[in-house]
């Protein structure tokens, strides 16, 4: 069984009741539980860790390097700033998806610029929280070399 986690950045534990327009209605708890239902359907182990500090992410990254088979992660504004978090995830060397919420590449022009896209194997942006099931599935098949 594959072990996967799914790291997620700062606000997003406020999901449900932030800025509804970009984010919806889904609390961090709801969607939680639809991962760990999708994850169990499909027979992945799945971890879900969430911070608002730059470097307990950074640790979180160095710890899957023994520990997971792919990572999730939706580093939220860490994703335009962090040089840190991505120097940790490009010494993963395993499957990475990117995933946002929302279409970063609609918003405003600072937060067109990702700094993890061009090492992440894939990425899936703006499909709101269903976004989260679709990288749970594609990371599953990634792992398993079905892509």
């Amino acid at each position: 069984m594959n072990n996967i986690i799914i790291i997620n950045g700062p606000n997003l534990n406020l999901l449900g009741s932030r800025e509804e327009s970009q984010y919806g209605t889904v609390t961090y708890e709801e969607l939680k539980d639809k991962c760990a239902d999708k994850a169990k359907e499909i027979g992945v182990n799945l971890e879900f860790f969430q911070s608002n500090i730059e470097g307990e992410i950074v640790n979180i990254i160095q710890q899957s390097i023994k520990k997971h088979d792919g990572i999730i992660i939706n580093a939220a504004a860490f994703t335009h700033t962090s040089v840190a978090i991505r120097d940790a995830l490009s010494i993963f060397k395993k499957p990475i998806i990117e995933m946002h919420i929302s279409n970063i590449y609609k918003r405003e022009d600072f937060r067109q610029k990702s700094l993890i896209s061009d090492i992440s194997t894939g990425g899936i942006f703006g499909l709101g929280t269903n976004g989260y099931i679709l990288a749970i599935i594609s990371i599953q098949k990634l792992i398993n070399n079905e892509n």
